[in-house]
Parts: C-alpha cells; structure tokens; sequence
C-alpha cells in the first residue's frame, strides 16, 4: 500500500510518498481502508520532535518509531478479526488510531475495535475524519472535566481552532453562555457557529476586563495559569488543552497545587481513547 512515510524528525519536506507493506490483522484487530484522515496538532508536534521531551515519553529518541503519521481516519471496514464483534467487512467507520502503531496518513490501517465507531450515514467520510481528536477532546473537556451545565458563562480561548470550533458548539449544545476568544478574522465565524459574545485578542486582554467565568476552555493556554485563575469565578473550573511547552507545565503540575489552595479547580485533559458513549 502507499502511506506518507518519515523516517527523520524535521520539517514537512521529511514526509515523502512511499510503498510499504500493507498492515495485517490478528484475532482482535479490524483492517479498515481509509477514505479521509485529518491533520491535527498532534501531528505537527510528532514530526517536528517539539517539544524534546516527548522523545523520552516512546515516540523514539533519536528517529520516530513510528513512520506514519495521522491520528484521524474515516473509511470502510475491510476484513476482521475472528474475535472482533461490533464490525464486519463494509461497515463504514471513523476513529482514532493515535498510538497503535497504524497511522492514519496510508491507504490502510490496521487497529482494535475499540478505536472505531460506526459513521453516522448523514455525515460524509470527510466530515468524520475531522472529529475524533478535536471534537472528543472539545466534549471530554468541558463534559468530564469541565462538568459544564445549563446557564453556566463559559468561555473557550482559541475558539477558532480545531478543538475550539467544536467547543463553542458543545457549550451551546449544554445550554451555556458562551464567549469566544480569537483572532479579528474570525470573529464572525465564531458568532456563526453560536458564541453569544466574541473577544479579539489582539485588542483585549479578557484576563484584565474584569469577567469572570464558571468554565475556561484553553484551547490556545496562551496565558499564564494566574490569569486563567483570576477570570474564573469562586467556583470556577479551568481545563487546558493545548498551548506552548510552558503553559503545559504549569498547567500538569502547578494546576493541582493551585486548586488545593483555592476554590477554583485547574485542570488539564489527556484525551482517551474514541468511545462510542462519547456521543451519548
């Protein structure tokens, strides 16, 4: 089969077309022949080795382990294991294969069934490949972690992105008040997709505007966790999902301890695995 093959961390000009050996399957595993797949940030960060330290956390040291990059897929079942109970061969589904070793940017993949989720007939494999990661990620973060209910103020920094157009609409979706943070050219954008309020961040600051929030989303953690801290109310929950090295540090290990010393909970999300109850 082809795939989009790295065999060095760098910059896009790494990735080249390549023929490789078509995955196989176990007892357990689902072969699935990819329609769609989805660039996420994740993606990005995989290539380029940024930052260093995910080197140590299995992702190779020197080289990738793993030379096909793509978490997001969308396509049809095209043979199962003996074991595999929720699929058979032409079932049309979507998923994420982040971590298995089969990446999505190849004609095939081969994954448990546990990554997979029958495709919605109304939504096209286009559509389908563009949600796993971002969407869950959206839903976890303001559902489980976030624990956002009707009336709530919630607002969502990076909302133009791909975790952040989701999250706008899932917040609308919960019944909540939703401000959306972004750039000047997407301000319309973000109203189209629901956001009750819109703040241009390159003309305020809403850390400094005197607003605070029951829920922050951070989509881009492009602050630091005190002024998150300060526009939250009482009671307050941050979730951090993505920003720059610093912000993620501070976020996993200064968030817990900031939390036992106030009301307001900081938190950040590892996104789990596509369940099928995520949409429930």
């Amino acid at each position: 089969m082809k795939a989009i093959v790295y065999t060095k961390y760098g910059s896009p000009d790494v990735l080249h077309l390549e023929e490789v050996k078509k995955p196989a399957i176990n007892e357990e595993k689902v072969l699935v022949k990819v329609y769609a797949a989805s660039i996420n940030a994740g993606d990005w960060h995989l290539l380029t080795a940024d930052p260093f330290p995910q080197r140590l956390m299995g992702v190779g040291l020197f080289k990738p382990k793993n030379t096909i990059l793509g978490a997001d897929i969308a396509g049809c079942v095209e043979a199962v294991g003996r074991n595999v109970k929720q699929f058979q061969s032409g079932d049309a589904v979507f998923g994420d294969v982040f971590g298995l070793g089969s990446g999505s940017f190849a004609e095939y993949v081969s994954v448990p069934e546990s990554a997979l989720a029958l495709k919605p007939s109304n939504v096209s494999f286009e559509e389908a490949a563009a949600l796993p990661v971002a969407a869950i990620t959206a839903l976890q973060g303001l559902r489980d972690q976030g624990h956002i209910h009707p009336g709530q103020k919630v607002l969502i920094n990076g909302a133009s992105g791909g975790v952040g157009t989701f999250a706008v609409q899932i917040a609308k979706a919960f019944g909540a008040e939703v401000t959306a943070v972004c750039s000047t050219q997407n301000l319309e954008m973000a109203r189209s997709i629901g956001a009750d309020h819109v703040i241009d961040y390159t003309q305020e600051d809403f850390t400094q505007n005197g607003q605070q929030y029951d829920l922050i989303l951070a989509a881009n953690g492009y602050h630091p966790l005190s002024a998150y801290q300060h526009a939250l109310t009482p009671q307050g929950i941050y979730v951090f999902t993505g920003g720059l090295p610093a912000q993620t540090f501070q976020a996993l290990f200064l968030g817990p301890l900031m939390s036992k010393s106030d009301g307001r909970k900081m938190t950040s999300i590892t996104k789990k695995q596509i369940k099928k109850n995520c949409f429930s």
